[in-house]
Formats: C-alpha cells, structure tokens, sequence
C-alpha cells in the first residue's frame, strides 16, 4: 500500500499572530503562560490579589514575608511580593515581566520613583537584568515624568491605565519604553455612553490604540505599544501587527481554538503614509487636553482607584498571614 502523504498542519490563530505581534501572558498563573507560550507576562494589583489569595501561591505570599523581613512595613512585604511572582514568571516566559507601582503613587513623581527603585533593586538583588523587567506605572502627568526619568537610569517602564492619545504622545516624548492603551475598558465606556454595540474594527478601544500606533510608526517613535484589556477575540484580531498585545488566558484559549486565517492589520510601512500631523503637549496643554475627554478622564481615575482598593486588599492579606 502507497505511503500517505502527510497532511499539512494548520496553524491556531494564536500561533498566526505571534508571526507579527509579541503575545503576552495578562495574568498572575504560572499555569496559563507554560499552556500558551508567551513572550513575556504582565501582572497588575489586581491579578496578584487574586493569585495570591489561592493555595497554590500561599508559598509566594510566605516568602515574601519573610524576605522582607519582620520590621518591614505591609508596602515592603508586597514589593517582594510582585518580585516573587515576577522571578516565577521569568522562570517560564522567555522575555520581560512587568511589575507595578503602588497605584497610591499616581500622583507622587518622586514617590513613584523612588518605589521603582526599590521594586527593581529586588530583582537585580536576584541576579535578574534589569532588561527583563518593565515597571508599571500609571499615565498620569507625574506618572510620566517619573518614568522618564526612571528610562534615564536604565529602568523600562511600561506605561498603563493609557486611555487617550495625549497620554501616549506625552509617553513617546518621554521616551518610554512601553505604553499598554486599554482596549476594552474604552469599548466598556462608550458602550454604557451611547447604548450601541460595535463591530470589531469600529470598536473604539480598537481605534484608539490604531491610531496611536500610526502617530508611533509614522514620526518614529521608539515606544513600543502593547494593546491591552480586550473583552472579545474580535478586538484582538483587529489589532493584528501591533507591537504586542497583553491577552488573558480565556481569549488566548479562543485563539489557540480556531484556525481560521488572521490578517495582518496593523503595518509600520502603512503607518508611514498616514495624514497624521505631529503633536507635543507640556503639563498645562496635557492636563487640559485629558480634561476634555471624558472617557480617559474617568478610566483612568477609575483604574487607580481599583488597582488602589486591590493594593489595600493585599496588605489586609500580608497583615493575617502575619498574625
């Protein structure tokens, strides 16, 4: 009998979009980022409390207390708290871990600096590059000023809680090494604005982040941007060909799932050829320019007000391990 020519395996979608886009692993579970393979992983307060909070990372919670030491404050305790969770995720993604900044310090520039210090001396103290880390920061004013700062002593910073375009032209200027706009939180707000639904590539999460990528591409910027915060596959694949995309364990399950073909949206070479003029904003045309948009506005008050109560959550934790 004839040997049978072998058949042609089909790639996921997840695995199509990883020729163009840097996948990240958004998520706090060791278990997710070895089942899908990122390239690197991104952490916020809330995904902490919630990893934190289960048996299998008791263990992180109790190092953590201990290496901080007994005078060290509940502050202390959750930054080598995120350097635990950090140095497990770098056992397992080949690339960057992001760890943030006490979401308290939004509005504190030399606060947020000094906190940064710290998170990325912890690494360094575990023999981790200082490559391999981005530090989360909030894009508020002193948010930014703070991380260019940080970028000046050789610390990356990933900017997030990102929600309009003067907030990513303030991080190009800067110098920032990531921005992290959030998809589905700006789809969230204009939902509940208008009472609409919107198709993927009217989606205005979807827009948003297109737009800013272009603005990059177009005036070479160097700040690479990370969509972030999808509610559907849909926004995902709109975003095909951005820089990197933040993806949480459900949506990277819907990707590995299906094989139907992904198209590459988003193109450096494209970008280029758009009708986009440049911009520049100092501290008073900023805070105006953010003031007019109501969306960003209120997102990004609202998510230093979650990460904050997540933040107040997790030292409530360290407070009754410690008895």
């Amino acid at each position: 009998m004839p040997a049978t020519a072998p058949v042609a395996t089909q790639l996921t979608q997840l695995d199509q979009l990883k020729k163009f886009t840097k996948v990240v692993a958004d998520t706090g579970d060791f278990g997710s980022m070895k089942e899908y393979a990122p390239q690197d992983a991104t952490t916020n307060p809330s995904l902490i409390l919630k990893a934190a909070g289960l048996p299998d990372y008791e263990h992180l919670v109790d190092k953590a207390i201990k290496d901080a030491g007994a005078g060290a404050s509940a502050s202390q305790v959750i930054d080598h708290l995120l350097v635990a969770f950090g140095l497990e995720i770098l056992k397992i993604v080949p690339g960057r871990v992001s760890s943030e900044v006490d979401a308290r310090l939004s509005f504190d520039r030399d606060g947020s600096i000094a906190k940064a210090r710290d998170i990325i001396g912890l690494y360094q103290k575990a023999g981790i590059s200082r490559d391999r880390v981005l530090i989360k920061i909030a894009s508020t004013w002193e948010g930014i000023k703070a991380a260019e700062q940080l970028q000046k002593e050789g610390v990356h910073c990933n900017l997030t809680l990102l929600f309009s375009f003067p907030q990513a032209v303030a991080c190009a200027e800067g110098g920032i090494q990531l921005i992290s706009p959030f998809v589905g939180r700006i789809l969230d707000w204009y939902k509940k604005s208008t009472g609409k639904t919107y198709a993927g590539y009217e989606d205005p999460g979807v827009t948003s982040v297109a737009k800013i990528y272009t603005y990059y591409k177009k005036f070479g910027y160097k700040t690479e941007v990370m969509g972030a915060s999808f509610r559907n596959k849909d926004e995902i694949l709109e975003l095909a060909g951005c820089d990197l995309l933040t993806i949480a364990p459900p949506l990277l399950g819907e990707l590995k799932a299906s094989t139907d073909p992904v198209v590459r949206k988003l193109n450096p070479d494209t970008a280029k050829g758009a009708d986009l003029k440049k911009v520049t904003f100092d501290e008073k045309s900023f805070r105006f320019a953010l003031n007019e948009d109501a969306m960003a506005t209120e997102k990004t008050s609202e998510g230093i007000r979650t990460f904050s109560a997540d933040i107040v959550k997790l030292e409530q934790l360290i407070a009754q391990k410690r008895g």
